[in-house]
């Protein structure tokens, strides 16, 4: 009879041990329905749920659904234009202290834009010289093959493969007076935006009668070639 009341009681005893600490409870969601569990199945393990500790029963985590590779993707290039940013503004900050510390005057940091204007004016004027140069080279050779034809006489092999070649070096020419007289323009909107920034920084006032930044050079049209 003592064997079996003993027998008994071990049960109970297991009944009334208490959790362990460290178990957990999940929910998710899954088919509209509300699934509870103290295991987490394969199928579940990307999903958003809920932990809880099977102990107190207080919800120790809230995990979010694991991302896509495009959500990651998209989320690293978020982060690394972030960094971008704040690297840029860091960069911005320096050189502003540097403005700062370094021109003591508007007319210190106008001689320091007044190189570089001249040095991309001189390539504007190189470059249209180069353009006109070859433009007229081209139209003489040009000519000499019409006139060939005209004449009914067969145009060379040697000076068709020039007219080409001088035809390539003026295209070429063109893009790159085209690439000056952007850097041109470039430059003339930071002229007048550190202007602008050395003034807000100086706490001065802009001169009424003054442009912020010298007028943008006078640019030739490009030609067909």
């Amino acid at each position: 009879m003592l064997l079996m009341l003993a027998a008994l009681a071990v049960p109970a005893l297991a009944q009334n041990k208490p959790a362990d600490p460290g178990k957990k409870l999940y929910c998710w969601d899954q088919g509209g329905e509300r699934i509870c569990s103290d295991t987490l199945p394969q199928d579940a393990v990307n999903k958003a749920r809920d932990e809880f500790n099977a102990r107190s029963g207080t919800r120790s985590a809230a995990v979010q659904r694991a991302l896509t590779a495009e959500e990651r993707a998209e989320v690293a290039l978020t982060e690394a234009q972030a960094q971008v940013d704040a690297a840029a503004a860091e960069t911005r900050k320096r050189t502003e202290q540097a403005m700062l510390s370094t021109y003591g005057s508007e007319d210190a940091l106008r001689r320091v834009f007044a190189e570089r204007t001249a040095i991309v004016d001189n390539n504007i004027k190189t470059a249209a010289y180069n353009v006109t140069s070859l433009r007229e080279a081209l139209s003489s050779q040009l000519q000499s093959a019409g006139n060939k034809e005209l004449a009914g006489q067969r145009v060379a092999d040697k000076q068709a493969q020039d007219i080409r070649l001088r035809h390539n070096e003026l295209l070429a020419q063109l893009r790159l007076q085209t690439a000056f007289q952007q850097q041109r323009v470039a430059l003339d909107a930071e002229i007048a935006e550190s202007l602008a920034r050395y003034r807000e920084l100086k706490g001065i006032a802009a001169p009424a009668d003054a442009a912020t930044a010298p007028a943008p050079a006078a640019s030739a049209e490009p030609a067909k070639g």
